[in-house]
């Protein structure tokens, strides 16, 4: 097999590899890692877990002695700080690894381009780009993190065919079929964070966990501008065993403050006049806490507030076989929206299937489209 197919060949299978830390690894990137000798693998590894060994040394644990002379791919440049874990260059040159094919750089500040460096003034080839658009599409909530300092925002929800989240009445228990459902757990369990508006908490009384639980325990978050979440809600009751923060505006009184703190949920005052304003303010505070990817699920107000301020990058869509109808029946994205069709939020990368009864659209936002 020619040089450049072989390449492919190994990077593709690294990229698969790095996708396996998903939930485990953040607020560190995924990284996956193959070490070859032509077309023969003689070692693989990636990220597992947050804290644990990079991709790089979990590879050359299996090549042992026969890394010196191969072929490295690793999806992310390798980290050449004192980490958690020791620099994966100095594994690399150590271990003899002749040339090293990289798919990005690293925006890390402490990395940001002296991997590749480091490697290269040890004498190894080093080649960077490699299925590079792969790779920042794999790692793209770590990338906003530290280019922005803001978390991926994943927008979910639920509607009947005539979209619609709940009836006239406020009923909306249950519009998804249970293939759905479990779909949606699944996403609760590998986000940092779950947040929902202060009416969905109080008409829905949601616990907001995964069920059975996935490799992250995420923060619940409740929007609440006047700290009026009731204290016999089942966010406030289990505050002491899975944590709650409720983001509150500054007119928030401070006995409900105090009510919420000593029933042990943790109270954030988001400064602003405006509801966008606030929720700039905890979209900050959530990135300084390190958290990459947080799941929104509602309701419509929050949503298309959200939405509005350009901060949705991800969309996952049930549509349920079903027919509510009213004029007050409510709408999974309000906000202000746009006055032009051709203004319209685009997805990217969209996937239609089928689950159960429904109806499952996923995709990205095209930023600047």
């Amino acid at each position: 097999m020619p040089q450049p197919e072989l390449d492919l060949w190994h990077m593709r299978r690294a990229l698969e590899l790095a996708a396996q830390g998903c939930g485990s690894v953040e607020p560190n990137p995924m990284v996956g890692c193959v070490i070859a000798h032509g077309a023969e693998i003689i070692g693989e590894g990636w990220h597992r877990i947050f804290g644990g060994a990079h991709a790089e040394v979990d590879a050359l644990k299996l090549a042992a002695a026969r890394a010196a002379g191969a072929t490295m791919y690793v999806t992310l440049e390798p980290c050449c700080h004192q980490g958690k874990t020791p620099p994966c260059t100095a594994a690399v040159i150590e271990a003899g690894v002749a040339r090293v094919v990289v798919a990005q750089r690293d925006p890390f500040p402490q990395v940001a381009g002296g991997g590749v460096d480091r490697l290269q003034r040890a004498g190894i080839e080093v080649e960077v780009g490699l299925l590079e658009t792969d790779a920042r599409q794999l790692n793209a909530p770590y990338l906003k993190l530290i280019e922005t300092g803001r978390p991926w925002i994943i927008a979910k929800w639920a509607m009947t065919l005539d979209g619609k989240i709940a009836t006239r009445t406020g009923s909306s228990r249950w519009i998804s079929s249970q293939q759905s459902r479990e779909i949606v757990h699944t996403l609760r369990g590998r986000v940092d964070a779950i947040v929902v508006g202060r009416a969905t908490a109080a008409r829905d009384d949601p616990s907001l966990t995964a069920r059975p639980p996935g490799p992250r325990t995420p923060l619940r978050v409740v929007v609440d501008t006047g700290g009026s979440l009731g204290s016999a809600s089942q966010l406030v009751c289990t505050a002491a065993e899975t944590p709650v923060l409720v983001a509150v505006g500054g007119k928030a009184s401070e006995a409900d403050r105090s009510r919420l703190i000593e029933a042990g949920c943790e109270v954030l005052v988001c400064e602003g006049e405006t509801h966008a304003a606030r929720l700039e303010a905890l979209l900050d505070e959530l990135g300084r806490r390190r958290l990459t990817n947080v799941l929104v699920e509602g309701g419509g107000r929050l949503l298309g507030g959200f939405l509005d301020g350009g901060h949705v990058d991800e969309i996952h869509a049930f549509i349920a076989p079903k027919l509510v109808g009213g004029a007050d029946a409510q709408n999974p994205v309000a906000g202000e929206g746009v006055e032009q069709m051709a203004a319209a939020v685009a997805l990217d990368g969209m996937e239609v299937r089928q689950v159960g009864t429904d109806v499952y659209v996923r995709g990205r936002i095209v930023h600047g489209a």
